[in-house]
């Protein structure tokens, strides 16, 4: 087991750049300074730092490098791909990140992707300002109305969840695939139980909500597209390794779908000859479904209680490697399940 010897001064290295007086809300009273570092330079500063606050890549050498004294990289973020999360497990680091601060946004962003797609907004505003006035009636004659379509989730967590809240009353039927998800809980919110491959034959519009893991890689290739319906739409706003793009190109390009809506892409921003940006059947947006005017404050805030709770020698509240809590020198302090994070 590891143990931590208490400090004079806790020395936050992060990549984020200042002030910090939303993280410090919770820090106050705790003797914490945080180092803001260049990215290239977080290896070198790692060893200095009882807790990483990393906005850039966070590599296993960053992780070794810190491991003798770090006891949390907090992360501003869901998504901890740019983490090394294998790396910090095997060296009893938790990781934390922030679950439940945007889910409002980015299925308000979904939802907006989806009906804007479908009813083809952004072809409809090219064709009014090349004065197609007369032209738009006739192109939506082609679609059927939305209610009485399938909405398809590739996982199931707490966006799709919203999702799902915001399409029902459209009248759509809901299916989801999540092999991490009991049957149960996709019943308790009206939402089929499907197989990957029963879902995307059935789905009139496919929405990805997988996180981004090794595992998740490329879910969604050339296989699985041609499953899909020629008329269907892919929205993605979780992550863009998840989809094999060139695969999804393709499928585009030879008319295997109607169309996609996408807030991320494989590599951001994309280079200009990427097909996606030449498609007038593609609505894109730049990875911003989860920015509203709460977004820095909230995660800011999220990631401040997060260091407060580990630096005084508790469990955090959204740890996506717990496992390494129970080993660790850490205190479970939640007498009562919150519903979220380890103590759940």
């Amino acid at each position: 087991m590891r143990e931590y010897v208490a400090m004079s001064q806790f020395t936050v290295v992060t990549t984020a750049a200042p002030p910090f007086d939303y993280e410090m809300e919770a820090l106050r009273g705790m003797d914490v300074k945080f180092v803001t570092v260049a990215a290239e330079q977080l290896a070198e500063a790692a060893g200095t730092a009882d807790a990483l606050y990393p906005t850039a890549k966070v590599t296993r050498a960053v992780i070794e490098a810190a491991a003798a004294r770090c006891r949390v990289i907090a992360l501003g973020s869901i998504g901890a791909d740019y983490v090394d999360v294998l790396a910090a497990t095997e060296h009893g680091i938790p990781v934390t990140n922030v679950p439940d601060t945007f889910v409002e946004e980015v299925a308000d962003h979904t939802m907006a992707l989806l009906l804007g797609a479908f009813r083809r907004l952004v072809e409809h505003d090219r064709l009014v300002r090349d004065g197609r006035w007369r032209d738009g009636r006739a192109h939506l004659y082609q679609f059927p109305r939305l209610r009485g379509q399938t909405i398809g989730f590739v996982g199931f967590g707490h966006v799709p969840r919203a999702v799902t809240e915001r399409a029902r009353p459209f009248g759509v039927r809901l299916m989801a695939f999540d092999p991490y998800v009991s049957e149960l809980t996709l019943i308790a919110a009206g939402v089929e139980p499907a197989g990957l491959h029963e879902m995307l034959a059935a789905a009139d519009f496919v929405c990805m909500h997988a996180p981004g893991t090794p595992e998740t890689n490329h879910l969604l290739g050339e296989a699985e597209f041609r499953q899909m319906k020629p008329t269907a739409i892919f929205i993605n706003t979780g992550r863009g390794q998840t989809v094999d793009e060139a695969a999804l190109v393709q499928a585009l390009q030879e008319k295997r779908l109607a169309g996609a809506a996408l807030d991320v892409l494989e590599i951001e921003p994309p280079r200009q000859d990427n097909a996606l940006l030449q498609m007038p059947n593609v609505i894109l947006s730049a990875h911003v479904a989860s920015a509203s005017a709460r977004f820095d404050p909230a995660r800011k805030r999220h990631v401040g209680r997060e260091l407060a709770l580990v630096l005084s020698g508790r469990w955090p509240m959204a740890c996506i490697n717990p496992a390494v809590l129970a080993k660790g020198p850490l205190r479970r302090w939640q007498p009562i399940s919150l519903e979220r994070g380890p103590n759940s």
